[in-house]
């Protein structure tokens, strides 16, 4: 009788030696940990990762967060702080300068609070799937594969 290998949506590559847990990975580094361990700090001061975990060594200097986090931020944030407002609104109907005074430091607040977690459970996706030099075999070069049709033109360089 032959076995067959289960996938899980939560493993990445599952059935392969060294599987990686993806909730997992970004459970921790949303705990601002690091996604290998989840002992060692991911940041070594705010929003600045850690070349290595200082905990088991391994390396985080590969991740590429780039504009993800704060673009989540801003999603998770707005979506909080407009249905507060308009909660507010109206349920109390207060004076403008109530509004001003609430939802300007509120946003501020969250964005700064959410912000390390956010990106910290990025970098522990990116961990989890191998992403941007975190594949021990590969060689971290990066590598995009632009797939050839007959009926496609040949790209022709610009003349100089």
């Amino acid at each position: 009788m032959q076995q067959s290998v289960v996938t899980s949506p939560v493993y990445r590559n599952a059935g392969e030696v060294g599987d990686r847990p993806v909730f997992q990975s970004m459970l921790r580094g949303a705990k601002l940990k690091c996604p290998a361990c989840g002992v060692g700090a991911v940041y070594r001061r705010f929003l600045k990762v850690s070349d290595t975990c200082p905990s088991c060594g391994e390396e985080l200097h590969h991740h590429r967060a780039d504009d993800a986090p704060p673009y989540f931020t801003v999603v998770i944030v707005g979506a909080i702080v407009v249905g507060l407002v308009l909660f507010v609104e109206m349920t109390y109907r207060p004076p403008l300068w109530v509004h001003a005074a609430l939802w300007g430091p509120l946003t501020i607040i969250l964005a700064l609070v959410l912000l390390p977690s956010i990106k910290g459970a990025l970098i522990g996706l990116q961990w989890a799937l191998r992403m941007h030099g975190f594949d021990p075999d590969g060689d971290g070069i990066e590598r995009f594969v632009v797939p050839e049709h007959e009926d496609a033109p040949s790209p022709r360089l610009p003349r100089s």
